[in-house]
């Protein structure tokens, strides 16, 4: 059969790239290997989709070409996608952060998507397995030839909308990754990102009494800095504090030798002139600190350090080096837990080897890639939905 588009990869992305280039009329297979539309959707949020955010910019975003994204977030924002939200009549909410998510389930974005490939008549083959791909010269237009197990396809566009490796348990791949090499072009090498981070058996076992402690508190690794809850568990560190930060610390294997993390406890306050304000009291500095985080927190931090003496005990040095620890408590992850606790997938196809404008290949004409298989990583918040929506939208323009 002879499609003028097939997009791979039935996700978010894919969708919005498959309803865009129906709309223009062109003749559209959307193809997945899984039985059930959008998984990914369905399950974010808690089931109720982080579908975007209100401020969102290419500073949100990691990638070994900072810039590359600018130009498709831009030709389709968030605002673009909101509207598409507030036409469907899709109620929603904002949280903190600028976070958008739907007051009541993920299912009403999957629906809005679907609806939007029915309304450019776009077909679907699901479950159907990818067998192989390949270019084809036989002078009628049609670029390349898809087999599958349902047969052969072949098609003008082609783009690859599969996704990375993150959550493998609904089927995450290596597919389209496996696609650019196939066809010369360079990859990332892909990592989790958005993920908690791993500590050594020798950092872990002195935090052992802090396990299930949840704190207000910044993260810094890298450039990257973030303001939200941190949470010390058996196997290291989590919360979305540590989420955000995991990929700054992730892509610093790219670059160079890996750096700790530094966690500030007292994010509104200036510790040393705090404690120099207390320099006289008798108070123990678990005191102190019991006021301003949780206490049992508090009290084994201090042992951990062995600061345990009243305040006017301590010396000096030991006034700066608490100030210095809570303003900065550097802890060096051994790893992190992994695909199957990652919200994405940091790294991909190399942007280098796309258009922004387009998303095509500049070396193979008619193959795009879009969404999480590129390497354009956001940060936690709605910010790499808005990228799926973004590319797919601008590939759905000129595929």
């Amino acid at each position: 059969m002879y499609f003028d588009v097939i997009v791979i990869g039935a996700g978010a992305a894919g969708m919005m790239c498959a309803a865009e280039a129906g709309r223009r009329g062109r003749r559209v297979l959307l193809v997945d290997h899984a039985a059930k539309v959008g998984e990914r959707i369905r399950i974010s949020g808690g089931g109720r989709c982080n579908f975007t955010n209100r401020n969102v910019g290419a500073e949100n975003y990691l990638s070994q070409n900072p810039h590359f994204c600018r130009s498709a977030l831009t030709r389709f924002s968030q605002r673009d996608f909101i509207a598409m939200v507030e036409r469907r009549r899709i109620p929603y909410h904002e949280r903190e952060h600028g976070q958008l998510f739907c007051d009541d389930s993920a299912q009403e974005i999957i629906a809005m998507l679907k609806a939007a490939c029915d309304a450019g008549d776009v077909q679907w083959a699901q479950p159907c397995k990818v067998e192989r791909i390949k270019r084809t010269d036989a002078g009628d237009g049609m670029r390349f030839a898809v087999a599958t197990e349902h047969g052969t396809f072949r098609c003008q566009s082609l783009v690859i909308a599969s996704g990375g490796l993150a959550v493998p348990q609904i089927g995450a791949s290596p597919f389209g990754y496996k696609l650019a090499e196939q066809f010369g072009l360079a990859v990332v090498p892909p990592k989790p990102a958005l993920v908690p981070l791993a500590l050594a058996p020798e950092t872990l076992v002195p935090l052992k009494p802090l396990a299930g402690s949840t704190l207000d508190a910044g993260t810094r690794c890298n450039g990257g800095a973030f303001r939200e809850n941190v949470l010390i568990t058996h196997r290291g560190l989590s919360g979305p504090a540590i989420l955000q930060v995991s990929s700054y610390w992730q892509i610093q294997e790219y670059g160079g030798k890996k750096q700790p993390i530094e966690i500030d406890l007292l994010p509104d306050l200036d510790a040393a002139a705090w404690l120099a304000e207390h320099s006289r009291s008798k108070a123990t500095l678990v005191h102190l600190l019991a006021e301003r985080l949780p206490r049992r927190f508090a009290q084994e931090w201090c042992m951990l350090f062995g600061w345990v003496k009243p305040i006017n005990e301590l010396s000096r040095r030991d006034l700066d080096a608490a100030a210095q620890a809570l303003k900065g408590w550097s802890l060096m992850p051994s790893g992190t837990l992994g695909y199957a606790k990652a919200e994405v997938t940091l790294g991909g196809v190399d942007t280098g080897e796309l258009s922004s404008r387009t998303m095509e290949a500049k070396a193979v004409p008619g193959l795009y890639f879009i969404g999480e298989v590129v390497d354009v990583t956001g940060w936690l918040g709605g910010y790499n939905f808005q990228w799926a929506w973004s590319s797919g939208w601008v590939a759905g323009q000129f595929a």
